[in-house]
């Protein structure tokens, strides 16, 4: 047993085994890698935001327990819909069960289902419409051109959407992210719904496809900031598969192999918090060996891979990392 509060002794003392263990083990991994100074990415795939992560995320990046964060555009957004619509979200506790055309009643009540949990699509995606179009607009006004991030960052440093708080901000983690200006990477981004609505700016001519800037743009700033910070070593820290963990794994081969800077450093940790079993052809449920051949581990990188529901498993990992 050790010091830390009930979670992380009840963790330690009943998760003994199979899945449970390797939850432990990467927890523990994970504390190792902040000891020795390294530095951690944690990369966030799905709906996590929408499943409120951020009770516990933002208490992670305000401790520092996280450089860099990887996420989807939806992770993105969706942490923000969540401070400024919280109580128009609508929970479908029988999702289950319901059949098209109760999917279809939804989506005229302008209800967009994620699993179990409906956002509001006035309250959620137009009420921060109309904050990002001016931001956007003005940026490209004064001839400034950022990341999507960056744009999110503005908005709720601005103070523009406190009118609308309906949750404690000490619950966003995308507002602990912007107090610390911290990194952000998020590929894909065109594919959220702000990413949606920009491009709809672009086909309408309001706005230039230049003002935000691209993934390209994102995977240079990657390249920039992992060689800055690289020099004790950077963890990697995958909560579920695709592009959130795709994109940035792959700027250490690119770093060695396409830039032939041989002295670059593997990524000295990796966990993975995967739903999606071992399989041909599938690279969320790859093994992270196979890594070892694509350039992006080392032979003695600590691996760990959980096979389990991340909303699950990453809440009692963070919760040991806080000592809770």
């Amino acid at each position: 047993m050790t010091n830390k509060g009930p979670i992380s002794n009840f963790i330690e003392k009943y998760y003994l085994h199979f899945n449970a263990a390797a939850l432990v083990d990467a927890a523990k991994g994970y504390e190792a890698q902040l000891a020795q100074g390294s530095k951690m990415l944690v990369s966030m795939a799905g709906a996590m935001s929408t499943a409120e992560i951020g009770k516990i995320f933002a208490e992670m990046i305000r401790q520092d327990k996280v450089q860099i964060i990887s996420c989807t555009g939806a992770n993105l957004e969706e942490d923000i819909m969540n401070l400024v619509a919280h109580s128009h979200y609508k929970r479908v506790p029988n999702y289950r069960d319901l059949t098209p055309q109760e999917e279809w009643d939804l989506m005229e009540k302008g209800l967009n289902r994620v699993t179990d949990t409906c956002i509001p699509e006035e309250e959620a995606f137009r009420r921060l419409q109309k904050h990002i179009h001016k931001i956007w607009k003005d940026a490209e006004n004064a001839g400034e051109r950022y990341l999507p991030h960056e744009y999110m960052y503005k908005m709720l440093l601005s103070g523009v959407l406190e009118e609308y708080y309906e949750i404690d901000i000490k619950d966003s983690w995308m507002y602990a992210a912007a107090e610390k200006n911290l990194p952000i990477i998020c590929p894909g981004w065109e594919d959220s719904t702000m990413g949606n609505i920009f491009a709809s700016y672009v086909v309408k001519g309001e706005l230039k496809a230049s003002t935000v800037k691209s993934g390209i743009e994102y995977m240079t700033f990657l390249a920039d900031w992992y060689t800055a910070n690289s020099q004790n070593g950077i963890g990697f820290f995958q909560i579920g598969g695709g592009i959130s963990g795709d994109f940035p794994i792959c700027v250490v081969p690119m770093l060695y192999q396409d830039l032939e800077r041989t002295d670059t450093p593997f990524w000295s940790y990796f966990c993975q918090i995967s739903d999606s079993t071992t399989s041909y052809g599938s690279y969320s449920g790859a093994v992270p060996n196979e890594k070892i051949t694509w350039g992006k581990l080392d032979v003695n990188t600590p691996k760990f891979i959980i096979e389990s529901d991340a909303t699950i498993v990453a809440p009692l990992i963070f919760a040991y990392l806080l000592d809770m």
